[in-house]
């Protein structure tokens, strides 16, 4: 049993993380099939979008009348990081969801101290450095810890990510 299993309140639960919430991420084959919900029914409107041509995926964030954020995800093309998480959820569903933190080494060793495994670390991009803790440690979420520079979103439109445009874009389609 790792540390952070079986907590209870007569025990002494680990350092809290001045960590902020940022959003959620939803993962599906394609997001044209999410925004009928999200955009439509829900009135999310766009807030900035990018492919990440190094992880495989695009994304698409959107921000709700109270501020909250949510990331559509879908697979770029001939990428096969979703794959795993599509045959486990039937095809899509909540991927994860990203906390900032203020120093990301602090994150990370916090985990460690806590009892947790973090994964998958990314810090060469002093301006996104991002760690993850697997979903069997956190009761099946998976959760991205990331330390991020602060700026306004781009400038751009749900239309123009989806046809691979903007300043990541791979110019390919949706």
């Amino acid at each position: 049993m790792s540390t952070h299993e079986g907590h209870s309140l007569n025990n002494q639960l680990p350092a809290s993380l001045a960590t902020r919430f940022d959003h959620v991420a939803m993962a599906a084959p394609r997001i044209r099939d999410l925004l009928p919900l999200y955009v439509g029914l829900l009135g999310a409107r766009f807030y900035s979008g990018a492919d990440n041509t190094r992880v495989g995926f695009r994304a698409l964030q959107l921000v709700l009348a109270n501020g909250a954020k949510i990331e559509l995800l879908e697979p770029l093309p001939d990428s096969t990081f979703f794959d795993r998480f599509f045959q486990r959820t039937g095809g899509g569903g909540l991927h994860h969801i990203t906390c900032k933190v203020p120093d990301i080494t602090a994150a990370i060793g916090a985990a460690r101290q806590a009892g947790y495994t973090p994964t998958n670390a990314f810090l060469d991009d002093a301006a996104w450095q991002e760690v993850f803790l697997h979903p069997k440690e956190t009761g099946g979420v998976l959760i991205q810890m990331v330390q991020a520079v602060e700026s306004d979103p781009p400038a751009g439109s749900i239309a123009e990510v989806l046809a691979g445009g903007g300043k990541y874009g791979t110019g390919i389609p949706s």
